[in-house]
């Protein structure tokens, strides 16, 4: 695939959560290498996975989607890699056997390096400094340094990934290893613009436009205006594409993502990824689900349960109760099942770790501090993500069986 830097039109749209680069200079060159390295991922592995996700939106299969909130570069392992994947894997076989079908795994993994914030600031003992925006742009340490966004960090971001998905490669391929002969996907959030439009690639078969970062990417809540600069970026490539949509969005907003990024109404195109929350999810899916189905969009659903029930532990981290995230993916199955749509897949934030960021599954609400690795959000650990892997499995089943 030959390179092609993703112009912008001549009135550009809006880029949200974007880092203030302070070196105009420096970022030019750091997005000049992006643009002249090789592809990640080649084209013919993305027209893979939407073969697979045209699946998933018929019906036919399911997608368990997983990993980091935010991945870092210190926690980049050979273990962490093979016992993530590891978890995976064995989630997504008691799902297949449970509902009878095929599970496409799709891993946050070798470019969820970059996170959107709430707000561009944050204050600590009357000092305030840039947010942490992912080891892609900055550094976790509260100070002026690690703090100012560094172009150069994509650059750490890009050999990441490289090294991450020469790991993933090497475990599929093992003779008589645990994931041989499987298949496994990575995806991420394209929110990094000045990362992702350098590795955009015109693929020689096809002409056709692909990223060569991931093999799926998403919008996410915050950048998911059908008009703005990230919907405009993943309107242009040919991956399969996804959109987080929370309990605020409207039918008119889906249904305009739905003109924008899959115009040709082909299933496997896109995805779109319901973040509702626990308490929301019952009352605000229906009528998107619906006016989606109706508009002949053959789209795949699946559920985030983990976005919308962040809540404060009193040692003051953020964490998620297990009981609240199986409410949510039950509610998701309640809704489609009403309906008669696919509930087509889960989609979590998950590690092969025993971290304790989540209560519940034999993690209590004083065990938070104890283990608390994440960068970012809190994730499941291994052994709450097979436990929810299992009650899933039990609520998908099919009747009678």
């Amino acid at each position: 695939m030959s390179t092609l830097l993703v112009s912008s039109p001549t009135a550009a749209p809006k880029a949200l959560q974007q880092p203030a680069w302070p070196d105009a200079a420096v970022l030019e060159r750091v997005t000049e290498r992006l643009g002249a390295g090789l592809p990640l991922v080649l084209a013919a592995e993305c027209d893979t996975l939407r073969r697979r996700m045209a699946a998933v939106a018929r019906g036919d299969a399911f997608v368990l989607q997983g990993g980091d909130c935010a991945e870092t570069f210190r926690d980049l392992s050979l273990d962490t890699v093979s016992r993530k994947m590891d978890t995976l894997f064995a989630t997504a076989d008691e799902l297949s056997e449970a509902m009878f079908l095929p599970v496409v795994v799709v891993a946050r993994l070798a470019g969820q390096y970059a996170k959107p914030r709430s707000q561009p600031v944050e204050t600590k003992d009357g000092v305030t400094l840039p947010s942490y925006r992912g080891d892609a742009v900055n550094g976790l340490e509260f100070t002026a340094e690690a703090r100012t966004p560094d172009p150069h960090r994509m650059l750490q971001m890009y050999a990441a990934s490289g090294a991450t998905l020469n790991v993933v490669r090497s475990l599929l391929a093992e003779d008589g290893g645990q994931a041989a002969c499987r298949e496994l996907f990575v995806s991420h959030e394209a929110l990094l613009l000045d990362y992702e439009r350098p590795l955009a690639r015109t693929d020689a078969r096809t002409g056709e436009t692909y990223s060569g970062s991931g093999h799926l990417l998403w919008a996410g809540e915050r950048t998911r205006n059908a008009d703005d600069a990230h919907i405009e970026f993943l309107s242009r490539i040919s991956n399969p594409v996804a959109v987080k949509v929370g309990p605020r969005a409207t039918p008119q907003e889906l249904l305009a993502l739905v003109d924008r990024l899959d115009p040709g109404r082909e299933p496997g195109r896109l995805t779109f990824i319901a973040r509702m929350g626990a308490d929301r999810v019952r009352d605000a899916l229906p009528d998107l689900v619906e006016t989606v189905a109706a508009a002949g969009a053959p789209v795949a659903w699946v559920t985030d349960p983990m976005h919308g029930n962040t809540v404060s532990a009193p040692s003051g981290h953020k964490t998620r109760h297990f009981d609240t995230v199986l409410d949510e993916v039950t509610g998701f199955f309640e809704v489609h099942r009403a309906l008669g749509t696919h509930p087509g897949g889960l989609h979590l934030e998950m590690t092969g770790e025993e971290v304790t960021e989540c209560v519940g599954a034999g993690v209590g609400l004083g065990d938070v501090p104890r283990r608390y690795e994440s960068a970012c959000d809190p994730r499941l650990n291994r052994s709450q993500t097979r436990e929810l892997g299992r009650l899933v499995a039990e609520l998908a089943t099919p009747v009678g069986v």
